[in-house]
């Protein structure tokens, strides 16, 4: 049995969730509405303030996505309450980042900015000119727009210029020293 399939998922106070035969489940809470449609093999219930992801059989199909169902609908419960957000660093000279409406400007040393607009249901935030907050209800929308501004101008690994994760730890390589004495 999946250990993490077999967890429990709280559905907190003010959270509404509908699920139909089909397995479609939609969640409505404070932050906005998601809904998705996951493996018919899967049971999904909702018992007494608790949603219970089981599984027909021992089959490796059904084994493969128990966890997986479990923990999308979990992300589904997450980001309706408290959302998701991936912070960003600019790191180099002249590299800067801007908002102009739903539009994120960035200047990464080409010969002209780079504008991106919000898709909808995400939102970002710059904070002085070097940090980027994006934020949104949907775990994978985020992660997909951050890794699309990060994409922009990837860190390297000489000097450490880039828009990198805030978390992410860039190993620098040392550079060429020259062929001092050899010949």
């Amino acid at each position: 049995m999946s250990r993490i399939g077999k967890m429990p998922i709280e559905v907190p106070k003010g959270v509404e969730v509908k699920i139909s035969p089909e397995n479609e489940i939609s969640v409505k809470g404070p932050k906005g509405a998601l809904t998705g449609a996951f493996s018919k093999a899967m049971t999904v219930r909702l018992e007494d303030g608790k949603i219970l992801v089981g599984r027909p059989g021992d089959d490796k199909q059904s084994r493969a996505v128990h966890g997986l169902t479990r923990t999308l609908v979990n992300n589904m419960i997450v980001g309706v309450t408290a959302g998701f957000e991936k912070n960003l660093e600019i790191n180099g000279v002249g590299y800067r980042a801007q908002k102009q409406g739903k539009k994120l400007v960035l200047t990464l040393g080409y010969s002209h900015p780079v504008e991106m607009d919000d898709p909808d249901g995400i939102s970002t935030e710059v904070v002085g000119q070097n940090r980027i907050i994006v934020r949104g209800i949907d775990k994978q929308a985020v992660g997909e727009y951050a890794a699309k501004i990060r994409i922009k101008r990837k860190p390297e690994v000489y000097k450490g210029k880039g828009i990198k994760y805030d978390y992410e730890v860039i190993r620098r390589k040392e550079g060429k020293t020259g062929a001092k004495g050899k010949k």
